[in-house]
């Protein structure tokens, strides 16, 4: 044998070496990527006039331990994902979405449901792929109160002292706009109350009676009768 053939038997014999080895590499990758899944979706952002947005959101899955980027149509894709549930949010500085809950089942199955913490026994599904879009804008200020005329009038220290003066200065004008049937009608209604004021007090009686009568007569001394009468 030659130092030529010798030269090609040993390139040969390590370009079957390298392929075994590629080939092995392969098998593993496809073991291993077996047991992935992936979670895919769409962001929709209509408040948005143009696609700068784009850049700035990020979908997280998990607060971040997997990281999806947006394509140029709003489209994302989450690859490497083992089996299990998932939460993913969609984070944007201007504006907030709502979060959704992903369950993937060992067989590739995936659900999608709403996320609901207050009320984690309601379940509401939603469609796959996902889907968001805009709940609300991002607001990081407290808007400043400003002073209005209906909080000062609708005040309960302002209607306790102006009610009372309304129906004192409207009463009477509503008083002598009346007919006069209705004044007189008024009038023998007040005489009536005064009437029935004048009756002696229930409590004072009963007080009399438990008392031993007349309290005026018990206070005015006897007579005494001289011996001298006798």
């Amino acid at each position: 044998m030659g130092f030529i053939d010798q030269v090609i038997w040993v390139t040969l014999s390590l370009l079957t070496v390298i392929s075994n080895a590629l080939d092995d590499t392969n098998d593993i990758i496809e073991l291993e990527n077996s047991d992935r899944f992936k979670i895919e979706g769409k962001v929709d952002l209509v408040s948005a006039k143009d696609k700068e947005w784009l850049s700035w959101t990020r979908v997280l899955v998990d607060g971040g331990d997997y990281i999806g980027l947006l394509r140029s149509d709003g489209s994302f894709v989450v690859n490497g994902l083992p089996s299990g549930s998932y939460v993913v949010e969609v984070s944007n500085p201007s504006y907030i979405f709502d979060a959704a809950r992903v369950d993937i089942t060992s067989k590739g199955k995936i659900r999608a449901r709403k996320v609901n913490y207050l009320q984690p026994s309601q379940v509401k599904h939603l469609s796959y792929p996902l889907d968001f879009k805009e709940r609300m804008r991002a607001k990081y200020f407290q808007q400043r109160e400003q002073w209005r005329l209906t909080d000062f009038l609708f005040n309960p220290m302002v209607l306790t002292m102006v009610l009372p003066l309304l129906l004192i200065m409207v009463l009477p004008k509503l008083m002598n706009a009346a007919d006069p049937e209705a004044q007189k009608e008024m009038q023998s209604q007040m005489k009536a109350l005064n009437e029935k004021s004048s009756v002696p007090d229930v409590a004072e009686m009963l007080a009399g009676w438990l008392g031993g009568g007349d309290t005026k007569k018990s206070s005015k001394p006897k007579a005494r009768k001289s011996p001298r009468a006798q």
